[in-house]
């Protein structure tokens, strides 16, 4: 179990827009730093800067072009406050930070001059976009450009979650045998470790994949899955010392839907993967195609880890 006294993340940010889609991140924000004795801040990037005067800037919350002073600023905070007052009260009172700029230059910015230990996000948008474009276009700007350049993990929340608020009692290491897959692991691995829960090494074979339009037979696809457990045994439980707190599985069929299928049937309370797509290099990554669809679909956290730099 967590032992107190030992911290495990030493700074939270949680990057906010104070909108109601951002609620579920909140919580899950309050309540790991509550658990983990972590300095949390409050990081809301407020508006862009007009061209042709830094004086003014447009709000990304309202769309209204607004003038930039210390009584604005204020005020930005103190709306932070009022959002988040029920979990101000229950959990403590965090550290407030607003700027003007690009939402992900300035996270990432402020990410690496001060250290942080892990990013939470959730849903940063318009009021007044439809649910679905809204999030989805957050995956292919923001949310991807944290996720690609971030020195720590990224913890994404999209909606409520009905397991993990407090606990993480299963977690989920989704690997498709990346370079990168390798610092998703020793993240997923050292938190299990820290905390004393069941870690489930997890990889989805994809049978979406065939030799001149012919799929894969059965007698083909169990060889593969047992050469995929194998191949994880090497990789991955070498590096678990003593921990055997484990389970493996391999499953076949489409990533994301098996990856979000194995999360569903184990309960589980955190998704940890690497970010990008198996054919380019982490540098020239996008966000790829099974991240997006379980941070859309995942009724748990995801956690996305590229880098080892803050493991």
């Amino acid at each position: 179990m967590f032992h107190k006294g030992v911290v495990m993340f030493k700074k939270i940010l949680f990057a906010t827009n104070a909108s109601p889609a951002c609620d579920a991140a909140a919580k899950i924000a309050f309540e790991l730093a509550e658990k983990y004795q972590s300095q949390l801040i409050l990081f809301h990037v407020f508006a862009e800067p007009s061209h042709g005067s830094g004086a003014f800037v447009t709000d990304y919350v309202t769309g209204e072009k607004e003038q930039v002073g210390p009584d604005y600023c204020e005020w930005v905070k103190e709306e932070m406050k009022t959002t988040y007052d029920s979990l101000i009260q229950k959990h403590g009172e965090p550290i407030y930070e607003t700027i003007v700029g690009i939402p992900s230059t300035e996270i990432l910015r402020y990410a690496r001059k001060e250290e942080v230990d892990c990013i939470i996000m959730g849903a940063h948008a318009r009021q007044d976009d439809p649910a679905a474009a809204r999030f989805r276009g957050i995956v292919g700007t923001t949310m991807q450009k944290v996720a690609l350049w971030a020195k720590c993990p990224v913890l994404i929340i999209s909606r409520p979650c009905e397991t993990c608020f407090w606990y993480f009692n299963q977690i989920v290491f989704g690997t498709d045998f990346s370079k990168a897959s390798m610092s998703a692991f020793q993240f997923a691995y050292k938190m299990a470790e820290h905390i004393g829960c069941k870690l489930h090494l997890f990889h989805a074979l994809n049978i979406e994949t065939t030799q001149a339009g012919v799929a894969p037979g059965q007698k083909s696809i169990e060889i593969h899955i047992k050469e995929a457990k194998t191949k994880m045994e090497r990789l991955y439980v070498s590096q678990m010392e003593n921990f055997d707190n484990y389970e493996i599985s391999v499953w076949e069929g489409v990533p994301y839907v098996e990856l979000l299928k194995f999360a569903r049937e184990t309960s589980a309370d955190l998704i940890v993967m690497a970010h990008h797509t198996r054919e380019v290099d982490t540098e020239d990554a996008v966000m790829g195609s099974t991240m997006e669809q379980v941070v859309l679909r995942s009724a748990c956290p995801v956690a996305s880890v590229n880098k080892p730099d803050r493991l």
